[in-house]
This record gives structure tokens, C-alpha cells and sequence, in this order.
């Protein structure tokens, strides 16, 4: 039987060929397999590298990306190299890649990764907000009622917060996020990142708003600023940790997270609850 091959994730250039990494050239031209989100973009980075993929060169993008598993699967089985590329960036961070790592892992067969260009990163970088704790939520959602309640989610976060956004929806995403966290929290509207025409504006969300409200174009990154600590006292905050978990959430989490959000001691919160409950009796 033939020794188990491996996945390997690359990270390609957001927009400068010159960011592809020595190892990323090295593995376009030795891969037995490479999966591309797009197989002609692949074909031109390729030919901008100067290197020629020796292996098969198969389409890999979300609509496939189910179908194209098993043989996949079977190449890395049968001891070939499987390289996963995507347009740009990092596989699997809101690109194809997750769905076939998930798999590997479970199949207990080898998976690695060239890192590389991240537009999440290289945003946060430039944004000059603060970069200690972030989380990452891909792209925004596109339906008002969904959009709502993850704005309202950023009303109360504590992490500096990263999404993507299209072009044509950044000015009514903004505009949304100025009515639920206000016009004055800090964010920066990151374009078309390591481009030519790159720019990066940064302002109060109130001021981006009205800027793109005259048109961007390009791939879009935005970062907004950690919601500003809530003043509240632990007496305060038992009623809300109360009904968190009344809606389904363990009270460890609730008081954890309500904690976090407003800076009061988590283990004094949790114990008021506890003690709000047993007077309750």
C-alpha cells in the first residue's frame, strides 16, 4: 500500500506577486494535485512566478467543494500531494478549504500549511486600532434582519472586530452600523490591500459613511474598534446574565461574557447570581 500523502494550505498574494513566499513556488511546481478556487487565476500566478505546475490542476471553489472531496480524499490516501490554493489569502478564511481540512483531520491523514498574505491580518495592522484581541466574522450579513443582530452583537464586543464587505453594500453597512453602535466609534475601511491603487481610510463610523456613500470600489476589509467598557455595577448586571440563560446559554459563559463586556469581576458577578437565585427561593 502506498505511504499516505498530505494536504498542504498556501496562502497566495492578496494583489503583489512579489509576496508569494519561496515555499509557495516550490510547491506549485511539485504538487501531484492542485486545487484552485480559480483555476485560470492559478494558471496566472503561476506564469507571473515563473513556475510550471507539474500536477493536475482541478477547480475547487464553494459550489464544487462538496463534490470534489472524495477523489481529493483518495489522491491524499494513495500518497499524493495535495496543494490548496485559493484567489488570495489564506484557504479556508471565508474561502474554500475548511470543509476538506475537517475531513483530513478526522481521517487522522497529514495536513500543513505555507503561511502567508492575509487580508484579515494585514488589515488589522494598518487600521491602527488595537490589535491585542480581534475576532474575525467573515462577510457581512447580507439580509437586514441578520445584519441587525450582528451589529447588535458588535454594540457589546470587547475585541476589535475585522469583516469583509462588497463594494456596492459598504455604504449601507455603514450606514446600518452608525445607528446601532453610534457614529463615533473608530473604524478604518480597508481597499484593495497591497494593490496598486491601496488605500486605507480611517475615521469615526460616521465619517466613513459619508465618504463611501460617494462610491468605493475594490475588495473591501473593514475593522471596527472594541465596543468602550460599560459602567455598571455587579447589582446591575445580575438581571441581564439572568436572562441570558433564560434564553439557553450556560450561566458560566453568560456571567463570563457580561463580565468581560463591562469589566466587573466575573467570579463577584457570578456569585450574585447564584445568591439572586437562592433568595429567590
Amino acid at each position: 500500500m502506498a505511504e499516505t500523502g498530505r494536504l498542504v494550505l498556501a496562502a497566495t498574494p492578496l494583489g503583489d506577486v512579489g509576496d508569494a513566499s519561496r515555499r509557495l513556488v516550490e510547491a506549485l511546481a511539485a504538487a501531484d494535485v492542485i486545487a484552485a478556487e480559480d483555476t485560470r487565476r492559478l494558471r496566472n500566478l503561476a506564469a507571473a512566478l515563473e513556475v510550471a505546475p507539474a500536477g493536475r490542476v482541478i477547480s475547487f471553489y464553494e459550489d464544487v467543494e462538496t463534490a470534489r472531496l472524495p477523489k481529493l480524499l483518495e489522491s491524499i490516501r494513495s500518497g499524493e500531494t495535495v496543494l490548496l490554493v485559493t484567489d488570495a489569502g489564506m484557504p479556508s478564511v471565508s474561502d474554500p478549504g475548511y470543509r476538506l481540512v475537517a475531513v483530513c483531520v478526522e481521517e487522522e491523514l497529514p495536513v500543513t500549511c505555507l503561511p502567508g498574505p492575509s487580508a484579515v491580518t494585514t488589515a488589522l495592522a494598518l487600521s491602527g486600532l488595537p490589535s491585542d484581541r480581534f475576532c474575525f466574522d467573515g462577510f457581512a450579513p447580507r439580509k437586514s434582519g441578520e445584519k441587525a443582530r450582528w451589529l447588535s452583537g458588535l454594540a457589546t464586543e470587547p475585541r476589535t472586530t475585522v469583516f469583509f464587505e462588497s463594494p456596492h453594500r459598504l455604504a449601507s453597512t455603514l450606514r446600518d452600523a452608525v445607528e446601532v453602535l453610534g457614529p463615533d466609534r473608530r473604524a478604518a475601511v480597508c481597499r484593495e490591500l497591497t494593490k496598486t491603487y491601496e488605500e486605507v481610510k480611517r475615521g469615526s463610523l460616521g465619517e466613513l459613511a459619508d465618504w463611501a456613500d460617494q462610491g468605493v470600489r475594490g475588495e473591501i476589509t473593514v475593522v471596527v474598534e472594541p465596543a468602550p467598557p460599560r459602567s455598571a455595577s455587579v447589582e446591575d448586571l445580575v438581571g441581564e446574565v439572568a436572562d441570558r440563560v433564560a434564553a439557553g446559554e450556560r450561566l458560566k459563559t453568560a456571567a463570563a461574557e457580561v463580565a468581560e463586556a463591562t469589566g466587573v469581576s466575573k467570579k463577584e458577578l457570578y456569585d450574585a447570581v447564584l445568591a439572586a437565585r437562592k433568595s429567590a427561593k
